[in-house]
């Protein structure tokens, strides 16, 4: 992970971390006024931004997503969950890049069936990361219930990559490849071991999909933990539960995005 510090050293880097953040914001911002939960997220057909400029500029759209969000929150209201807001966006920009470059050498333009099932799958899991992070976290500070904010941001996310994302790459990937632009091209790291990133992209997958379940579980109530289901009734909100039972699950996320 050391090419998401390495990167600000380098003037190309931080000018494609703006320009990624500045796309993201545009396009978020007037979406401000399709609320889905209000105050808290609306429809957002700029999420298949973050993915785009991943597979284009690596650690530069994983920066970008995160800063974007922030600026758009700025429309919204920034309040602590912003927090997890940027954390969460910070994941959906890092991951498809790190886990296609896990599983294959090719271009991350899905032409063929195996091609499509890997591009969904890298999408999936990255939206995965992104609504455990941020409905965990506004769970957990007592505001949305994971089971609503957690699913939304899912569909919300996968939707908006997987319709818009294979176009955008199409017209895209090979002009910024053809002006070496790409994230390879500018930083020339070698990436880790195949085999290490492959067992971190496995981590990510099972933390993302065990959390979602286990959230939306703790979330409704259909699933009680004894000391978290006294907790939850302590405070009336189920942060607790939400918050204490997906903590372990939340950091065997981290613990594979550390081994991409």
């Amino acid at each position: 992970m050391r090419d998401l510090i390495d990167m600000w050293g380098n003037t190309r880097m931080v000018v494609l971390t703006a320009m990624s953040a500045s796309l993201y914001a545009a396009i978020l911002i007037p979406f401000k006024v399709l609320p889905i939960i209000p105050g808290v997220t609306e429809l957002r057909p700029a999420n298949a931004v973050p993915v785009v400029c991943s597979f284009l500029f690596g650690p530069a759209g994983a920066w970008g997503a995160a800063i974007g969000n922030l600026i758009g929150d700025f429309f919204g209201g920034i309040g602590p969950g912003d927090l997890f807001g940027f954390v969460a966006n910070f994941l959906y920009g890092f991951i498809p890049y790190r886990a296609w470059e896990a599983l294959t050498d090719a271009d991350p333009i899905p032409r063929t069936l195996p091609g499509w099932l890997g591009f969904a799958g890298v999408v999936l899991i990255a939206s995965g990361a992104c609504a455990l992070t941020v409905g965990w976290g506004l769970n957990l500070l007592g505001f949305v219930p994971f089971r609503v904010l957690g699913n939304v941001v899912l569909i919300n996310n996968t939707l908006a990559s997987l319709v818009l994302g294979p176009f955008l790459l199409a017209v895209l990937y090979p002009r910024v490849k053809r002006g070496q632009l790409l994230y390879r091209d500018i930083l020339h790291r070698p990436p880790p071991a195949r085999t290490r990133r492959r067992f971190g992209l496995l981590l990510v997958t099972i933390a993302t999909g065990s959390g979602m379940v286990l959230g939306n579980l703790l979330s409704s109530g259909a699933l009680h933990v004894p000391f978290l289901a006294t907790a939850a009734a302590a405070n009336g909100t189920g942060a607790a539960a939400v918050g204490l039972g997906l903590l372990p699950v939340w950091l065997l996320l981290l613990v594979g995005v550390a081994l991409l």
